[in-house]
């Protein structure tokens, strides 16, 4: 619960291959060349506190095996490099920065290890286990361990040069690595995307969006082909919710070639709208310049993204607003359609066991103009939802504005603009009797697209 409720944070990308202009480094790079001259982790915390993130995740390895901390288990990490003369710890920066800015700290740890000579042995697994345990013991608290889905192929391997394969299902004994996560972190979530299930699903793709219908469920066994990364299981027996992974720019690592392709503020609230709005979590990359630092573009872009999502969320226009519900449990004030509307996550709209359909209607004071509406689920009591419509007053007749599937924790529609007296809410059917946390209804100003974008182009 405490995860979803985090909504939206960041990823940082920062390696030798930074350095080598390439997207994955192949574990022979001289630890010589991570010399980044400016680096300033607070800018990056600063960034993305400014932005409206709640964390950040740090590729503290990636495919080519080098640590951006001092790990015992390897010569091939901050020891080696000139920056801070040998003696940095980049992980430790940036968790200090973190807690500093007031944000969150996550850790990503490539399994594959293009460097480590031993990798595809059983002598693997422990050292991946004892870099596990360095990350998850000496930094404090974690709130998301990113295990990446890339597994075995070509690498430097200590010198060998070779292609290795591995079966990613068994070769990292998920479920005594999962047990170890755990039992360091308690309260961490784990993302993973093959072997034994974890905690948060991929969506199957790097794009920016989830499905339009996006159940928070899994089978708890078995393969999850593309169709169930990107929209669930409806009768799944396992809570595992989706996580929309994806870089403000076309690839996760810096190039300078990319600087003009940096994503658009409207490129960004279409990725808000198909993740967030979807019932997903939004992790979107920075990708750290050379010299240590996120690109003043990136910058820019993100906070105009920050500054777009507070003008349309800012005014909830049905916030406490007249409301009746066709049904409401026992008759209860307890649970009337009031309690959708008073903006407390703790409080929710239900109606009596057995009755899956039922409708909301809320009356404005006056005629009123907007063009997004916002229906939450009562999570800690599962996902219920199975398909709604939302209607307009207009003119004295119903009309109606969208008809859609999901809800879940949260899940925002865009509209042409109306102007209408009341607003109805209608569920026409659901898993069991439906329970509504929160109805929000909102106006949002028009956003002036970039020359050459077309909205809707993903998703």
């Amino acid at each position: 619960m405490n995860w979803q409720e985090m909504e939206y944070y960041g990823f940082i990308h920062f390696s030798v291959n930074t350095y080598t202009d390439m997207s994955w480094g192949f574990g022979n790079e001289d630890p010589a060349i991570f010399n980044p001259e400016n680096l300033d982790v607070r800018q990056w915390a600063r960034i993305a506190k400014e932005a409206g993130m709640s964390g950040l995740i740090l590729t503290a390895k990636h495919h080519s095996g080098f640590c951006l901390w001092p790990s015992e288990y390897t010569d091939y990490d901050m020891t080696a490099s000139p920056y801070k003369d040998g003696k940095g710890d980049i992980v430790r920066e940036l968790a200090d920065a973190c807690k500093e800015y007031g944000l969150k700290f996550g850790v990503y740890l490539s399994p594959w290890d293009r460097n480590f000579a031993d990798y595809g042995k059983p002598e693997y697994i422990t050292y991946f286990r004892n870099q596990l345990t360095e990350l998850l013991t000496n930094y404090g608290d974690i709130f998301e361990i990113w295990f990446d889905g890339a597994n075995g192929g070509s690498g430097y391997y200590g010198g060998a040069n070779e292609t290795r394969k591995i079966d990613r299902t068994t070769y990292y004994d998920w479920g005594n690595t999962y047990k170890l996560v755990r039992e360091l972190q308690p309260n961490i979530v784990i993302w993973n995307d093959g072997g034994k299930r974890a905690d948060l699903r991929w969506v199957g793709t790097e794009s920016g969006y989830v499905g339009e219908t996006n159940w928070s469920l899994l089978d708890s066994l078995g393969d999850v082909p593309e169709e169930m990364l990107r929209h669930g299981v409806e009768n799944g027996n396992a809570w595992v919710p989706g996580e929309v992974n994806t870089s403000i720019r076309p690839e996760w690592f810096y190039h300078v070639r990319e600087d003009s392709k940096v994503k658009t503020l409207p490129e960004l609230m279409d990725t808000y709208y198909n993740s967030i709005g979807r019932n997903g979590t939004l992790l979107l990359n920075f990708a750290i310049m050379p010299n240590g630092l996120i690109h003043e573009t990136d910058e820019k872009n993100v906070l105009a993204f920050a500054q777009a999502v507070k003008e349309v969320f800012d005014e909830d226009l049905a916030i406490n607003a007249s409301a009746e519900a066709t049904n409401v449990r026992g008759g209860s004030n307890k649970y009337d359609a009031s309690k959708a509307l008073d903006g407390d996550k703790f409080t929710y709209w239900a109606t009596d066991d057995g009755v899956k359909s039922a409708s909301l209607t809320i009356t404005f004071d006056e005629p009123t103009t907007f063009n997004r509406f916002m229906a939450q689920e009562y999570i800690p009591l599962g996902q219920r939802v199975k398909s709604f419509t939302i209607e307009a007053m207009v003119g004295g007749e119903w009309k109606e504005l969208d008809s859609q599937t999901t809800i879940g924790y949260k899940r925002i529609l865009q509209f042409p603009t109306v102007e209408a007296t009341q607003l109805r809410f209608t569920i026409t059917d659901s898993k069991s009797n439906p329970i509504i946390s929160n109805i929000g209804v909102f106006n949002a100003p028009q956003i002036l697209t970039s020359p050459g974008y077309y909205p809707g182009t993903v998703g």
